[in-house]
Parts: C-alpha cells; structure tokens; sequence
C-alpha cells in the first residue's frame, strides 16, 4: 500500500501550526520530534534512539539528538541559532560512526526552518532549506522516513515556462493523432484542462501526492496503447462520489477525490494513445506543479496557441504589475484603507467583510482569467487579514510550558468569497477552460492558507461553486445575460488591441453594431467598442469600470469621437495611469504603450493621476479635482476635435504624395544611376524623394515624377515606359476598386499633394525618445512622400512656433 501524502500534508499543517512559536531546545526538541514522527505515522522507537552518545574523534564525548543507524540523524538547536555550525557537529558526529552505521541523510533544525542533506546526492542537489510553515509543500523530502524512495521532480527554473512549453507538446501530439477534428477544438480544450487539474493536484494535496503520477507509471504501457483508456477511468473515478464506486475498483482509483463541479462531468472522446502522447504525458507529471503559479499560469498558457492566432485575436497578456494596477484603483487600495482603519473594531471589520464578499467582477475580455485569478487572490488575502482580526483569540498557540487550546472553527464555512461572483466572456474555447482552472486552483490555495492559519487542513471537495466563463463575442453577446448589472459591482480588464487600420471586414462590422452609424467609427481602435458596451451596461449603477488600452485612445482624433460618446452616458474618469511601457509574462513579449483608465457614472470624490516621468519606470500619484480624456488634470469638457482647416491665418498642412506604385516608380541611388545611364533624357522627371526614413537617417532615394511630361517624352523614353506598365499591371490586380480606377493613370503617383512652394517636412511617425520631433526646411524641388506632412509656404517664424517646447507638450498631450 502506497504512502498517503495528502494524509500527512494534512498532518504536516497541524504540527507547522501548533510548534510554530517553540524556541527552548532544552525544554521541547525531544516533544517536537516525537510529533514530528507522528506526522508520518512512525514511532522514534522503531526509527532510533535519542541523545545517542558517541565517542568523537578528538576523544571527548558527544551525544546525537536524535539517531537512525543507516538513516539519519538529527542535530537541535534553539530557535535562532546558526544551522551551519549544528550541521558542522553533526558532520563531527558522522565521523565518530562506524562505516556500517553511518547515515545518508542529516537533519538540523531551530524549530522554525529544517535543512536536509542528502549525502549521497549530486553537490548542488545535495542540501534544502525551507521553513517550518513550508513543511505542508516539503514532506516528501523526509519520503526516507517511510521505506519509501524520495520522489525526484524536475526543478528547472522557471518552473512556470517549462511547464508549459510540456503541455504544449502534449497539445501538439494530440493535435498530430487528429484527437479534435477543426470543429471540435473545444474537446482537445477540455481535455487538456482536466489533465492541467490532475497534475496540480497531484502534487498540492488535492490528490494522495503522487497518486496520479504512480498509477500511470505502473498500470500503463509504454507503448502507449492503453493510455486512452486509463485516463478515462480516471476522470470517471472523479466524477463519482465515494459511496457510489463499485466495490472491485482498483485501490490506486479508489483513492482518487470526488472532485465533479462539472469539470469531470461531460463525456470526451476517446483518447487513442501512442508512444509519443504517452512520453509526453509522463514529461508532464515530472514537474512538481504545486511551484506553478495560478495568477501567472493562465498568460503562460497561450504559448499552447501559435503565434498567428495570438496576433489574429489582438490578444496581448498583462502582467502581474500591470494588472494590480487596475485592480489597485479600481477597488483593492480603498479595501485596504479600510481594513487599516478598522484596527480591531468588530463591526467595522464585519462590515468590510460584508463588502468584499458581495464585490463581483466582469471581464468581458478574460482570455485565460488573469485579471479574475489576481483579483480574486488578492480579494481572499483581505478576507484572511480580516478572520485573523476576528478570530485572534481562536489559534493554538505553543507558550513556555503549555499549550492553548482554541475554541472550534468551521473554517470549511468561514471564508464568505467564492468563484461563483467571478464573471468573464472569452470567444476561444481553450483560454476559457484554462480561466476556469486557474480560478479552482487559486481557491485551492487560498484555502490552504486559510486552512494553515488555524492549523486545520482545508481542501474545498467536491467543487460545486464554479466561475462563470462564457464562451462568445463580447461585442455581439448582451454582458447582462452572463451577469445581471444589479448583482455587478466592477468590469476590469485588458480587451484585445487592434488598431483602427488593421481590423478585418468582421471586427469592423461589430464596431459598427456597438456605435451605430456615427461618421467617425472608422478612426476608433477595437478596444474603444469595450468601453462603450460598460458604458450602456453601467447605467443607472454604481458599477466601476477600468481597462488597459494601447494609449491610442488618448491621443488624437480618438479623443473626441470615444469620449463625446461616453460623455452621453454620464461617464466620468475616477483614476488613470498615463501611458507606461508594457510588461507581460507571455512568450514573444508585445511592445506596446499603454494606459488605464478607470471610470463610472458617478463622480469621484478626488480623482487619481498616475504620471511617468520615465515611461518604463514607477508611476507619481496626484489627487486631482478633473481628468479629461487626454488623461491630464483639467477639465473633463475639453475635447480638441480633428479639423480640416487652421483656427487662424497660417499655411495649411497637408499629407505627402502616395505612389501607390509597386516600388515602379521609386528608386535608390544605384537604381537612378543605372537608369539614366541607358535613359538620359529621363534626367528632368528624376526627383529626390524624401520620406520620414530618409530624413530621419539621412539617406538618398529617388522617384519618377512625371507629372509634366508629355506622351511624347514617355514614348521616347522606354525604361521609363517599363517602370509605366509595372504601376499599371500592379494597380489593376488590386482588389480595391479605387486602386484599380488609377491603373488609367499609371504614370502619376496615386495621390499628389507636392507643395507649389519650398515647405516645412513634419514625419509623421518619430521615436518617443527625442524631445523633438526633427522637422525641415526643404525644396519644393524635393518630392515629400506620403510617411510625411508637409507645410508648403511655411516660415522661419512658423517652423520656430512648431518645434517649440510648448507645442511639443501639447502635441505629447493631444497628439
């Protein structure tokens, strides 16, 4: 019969709990290690003997704490005290040992840490270090108490990424044996999902620690053929409470958990095995799970999906940091004045407990559940600071001499959070199970360390509260069928950033269904529509709302067509963070430039601006009266509108010329050499052709511009007239019906706007890093190219007004 581990886990936070204020070697060492025995369900006297004493070999006497011939022995000191110099006497212990007796392991401990030496392990594997209250997560290291073999894991770090980068590969073998056809890619989903649950518990306690990995080990072939059908045994052993299992099931099965909450629940497919799916399978209960990290787990998972589909799902993964950040404003900073300034008054306490416990929260764009997964840890981690309040007097406690027992606490009925307030609309199948999985799993841990403050083991089977993911478009599905506004209290989230002029046919046909028919739906970022859905849902409540955006939305003619809307619905920003450099935990990191705002129906009491002074560093906190939509402190109404014509009596701006051409009509340096060469007559229609590229790194390009030439000079020139039908050839196989018109044309750049007089050349892209944005002075000679803006007519006086400071904060304002 197998060691039950989640047995002595169970045990292992009882005894972390009642010995964690122990200090006096003299007065407890012997009591603790005789529980600590216990703990494994061992007698000393069957393992050894303490205060062994041996002959040392300077000839003076020593005594062994506690002895194990073969095995081990323990060397105790008071809390506090060096554990290299109690390794350093024990090592003078092993010395005075005959070679029959001597052990492979040495224990020392103050009570509160334990380090282990393994003798006979590799150098750098050959010492741990952990504290009494990680004992629950490190039993297995004392797997030598029990004749059982120590359980080797694959510790690489980051655990999180080689995890994952297994279940990738355990994603593509199946894919490869055509488990999930196309249409069926919610099954591989699904099955994936509840394997991810098997390892986790497996090796958090959930499981009988191990109990999964061995059963495979044992009873599968390595050929793989019969793996299929083992799984499915196991998930139906999960799904079928403990009375209802038939009596001949195999031990190694019956110790599996009721686990059901739905997870176990609906049939899958029959999972045809190989060698290659079983390799994997077992690469992947290799690692000891219980280092994986829920609120990180789900933005580590998308490396299952490709490359493409991320880009294609406008689909970029926050950070921890970053999404404390929204969090933090939106609700945890007030939480946490408010418990600080509870103290220990019991009504406040139990009104803030009341509040947090009705909180719950919408993502309408959850991916794998981060922004749920965070909030909620960080939600129960209150909660926990709360009972401690109310519960102080309720804890066992270790004193100089005795022990106090507590009065009884249900803490299976203590915590009044749960998933079920977690809400979120994910259209992939996939991202949704894991935000599913990811929220069990941090409620697993919340509730062990719940359950390790009273000292009482606490594992929340079976799962009958479930979060709720909808699987669907978040831009044509109604949010209040998923969550009535009345029982809502926050919407937060990272919708998908996809500018205004990449969107496909599709996503720009459900812009269209959330803002209607206005003029400028054309301008506005995808993202924008998200706003506007928490907008009409936020009505007539209190709900607040924040999200992060690519910092498009607060720049430029954005601004005016967003926010005149949300003005409509009574919005009002209550908190934002200026734009700030995006982190994330995602493989192939997005380099974007972001910002949050939060906001809600009701006005805030003080507004809160976060500012960067550098854009990747720690944002400044300002308390407010306004934010406006630019994100600065000023009135909320001012909005600067786009225009097509100056306020005042100034030249107009106006974009460069777009060839539109195929690269026919643009050549480099050597290319106009070699064309004039075999062409000289083409010298007049040669112009220089200056793009931000070009001005910004000073380098030569030229183009055809033959605006002013006659059929009869094209006809004379017949490299010219082979560049000519290469413009119109590319524009008559465009599918744009407007491209298609100026194949008429192919002479001419597709738009001509060239300033009839000497101009002022503006790029209309430049680094975020200079001060300036480099203008200059150029000839009309120089043809300006479409990359760029050009002032034709513009003077010294105009270019000194331009490249001011002043109108470089407020271009960095409203730009």
């Amino acid at each position: 019969m197998s060691v039950n581990w989640r047995d002595i886990q169970d045990k292992a936070v009882v005894f972390a709990h009642e010995w964690k204020d122990a200090k006096d070697e003299d007065k407890w060492a012997k009591a603790f290690w005789v529980r600590f025995f216990d703990v494994f369900g061992v007698r000393e006297r069957s393992l050894g003997i303490f205060e062994e004493r041996v002959k040392l070999l300077s000839g003076s006497d020593g005594k062994i704490d506690f002895f194990a011939p073969n095995r081990f022995l323990v060397e105790h000191k008071s809390k506090g005290k060096n554990l290299d110099s109690a390794f350093l006497q024990a090592a003078n212990y092993m010395d005075a040992l005959s070679e029959d007796e001597k052990p492979r392991y040495i224990i020392v401990s103050d009570f509160e840490r334990f380090r282990i030496f393994d003798l006979e392990a590799p150098k750098q594997e050959r010492e741990i270090e952990f504290a009494l209250a990680d004992l629950p997560s490190h039993v297995q290291k004392f797997a030598f108490l029990t004749d059982e073999k120590v359980q080797e894991y694959k510790e690489e770090d980051p655990i999180n990424v080689r995890a994952v980068r297994a279940i990738g590969k355990l994603y593509e073998a199946l894919k490869i044996s055509h488990y999930a056809s196309q249409d069926d890619a919610d099954v591989i989903s699904k099955l994936l999902t509840r394997l991810v649950f098997c390892f986790f518990a497996d090796d958090t306690g959930i499981f009988n620690r191990n109990d999964l990995r061995r059963y495979l080990e044992d009873n599968t072939k390595a050929d793989g053929s019969d793996i299929g059908a083992h799984l499915g045994q196991i998930f139906y052993v999960l799904n079928t409470p403990e009375d209802g299992r038939q009596d001949t099931m195999p031990d190694a099965l019956k110790a599996l958990p009721y686990v059901n909450g739905g997870l176990f629940k609906e049939p899958l497919p029959a999972v045809f095995g190989s060698r290659d799916i079983r390799e994997t399978l077992m690469k992947c209960v290799e690692f000891n799970w219980s280092r994986i990290s829920p609120d990180i787990f789900g933005s580590m998972f998308q490396s299952v999906l490709n490359e493409k589909e991320r880009h294609d799902l406008g689909a970029h993964y926050t950070s921890e940091e970053n999404i404390l950040k929204v969090i933090n404003g939106l609700f945890l900073d007030e939480l946490k004045k408010e418990l600080e300034a509870a103290k220990t008054n019991h009504e406040k306490l139990g009104a803030l407990w009341e509040k947090i416990a009705a909180i719950t929260l919408l993502d309408p764009a959850c991916g794998c559940g981060n922004f749920l997964v965070i909030a909620y840890r960080e939600l129960r981690r209150i909660e926990l600071e709360i009972i401690k309040k109310l519960y102080k007097d309720s804890v066992k406690k270790v004193d100089e001499g005795h022990i106090t027992l507590p009065m009884e606490v249900d803490i299976k009925k203590l915590s009044k959070l749960s998933v079920e307030r977690m809400y979120g609309i994910e259209i992939e199948a996939f991202p949704a199970e894991i935000a599913k999985l990811s929220l069990w799993l941090m409620d697993h841990i919340m509730n062990v360390e719940l359950g390790t403050y009273f000292g009482k083991p606490f594992r929340k089977l079976p799962l009958t509260e479930q979060p709720h993911i909808a699987q669907g478009n978040a831009l044509s599905m109604d949010w209040e069928a998923v969550v009535p506004k009345q029982k809502l209290t926050h919407i937060l989230g990272n919708p998908p950033f996809l500018g205004s002029r990449v969107m496909g046919k599709e996503q720009k046909e459900e812009m269209k269904g959330v803002f209607g028919n206005i003029r400028e739906v054309g301008f506005l970022d995808y993202v924008t529509a998200w706003y506007m859905k928490a907008a009409r849902l936020m009505q007539g409540t209190d709900i607040r709302c924040a999200f992060v955006s690519t910092n498009s939305i607060s720049q430029g003619e954005q601004v005016g067509t967003l926010w005149e809307q949300l003005y409509k619905l009574g919005m009002h920003i209550h908190f934002a963070h200026r734009t700030f450099k995006w982190s994330n935990e995602a493989p192939g990191k997005a380099a974007v430039y972001c910002v949050i705002v939060g906001f809600a129906v009701v006005s805030p009491e003080q507004a809160r601006l976060y500012g960067y002074e550098d854009i990747k560093g720690e944002p400044k906190e300002l308390f407010v009266k306004e934010i406006n939509p630019y994100l600065v402190a000023a009135p909320a109404d001012v909005i600067i509108r786009n225009r097509q014509k100056p306020l005042c009596d100034v030249p107009e701006m106006s974009f460069g010329n777009m060839p539109r051409d195929g690269g026919m009509l643009l050549m480099n340096e050597e290319e106009r050499n070699d064309l004039l060469k075999k062409e000289p007559a083409a010298e007049k229609f040669v112009r220089p052709f200056m793009s931000a590229h070009e001005f910004l790194h000073g380098e030569n390009r030229f183009c055809l511009w033959l605006v002013e030439a006659k059929p009869e000079d094209l006809r004379s020139m017949p490299e010219v007239m082979r560049r000519v039908e290469g413009v119109r050839t590319f524009r008559s196989m465009s599918v744009a019906v407007s491209t298609r018109k100026m194949a008429e044309t192919p002479y001419l750049f597709a738009q001509r706007t060239q300033p009839k007089s000497d101009y002022v050349l503006i790029p209309r892209h430049s680094s975020e890093n200079r001060r300036y944005v480099p203008f200059g002075f150029f000839s009309k000679e120089k043809i300006v190219a479409d990359s760029c803006m050009a002032v034709g007519g513009a003077t010294l006086y105009h270019f000194g007004v331009l490249e001011s400071a002043m109108h470089m904060n407020w271009m960095r304002a409203v730009c």
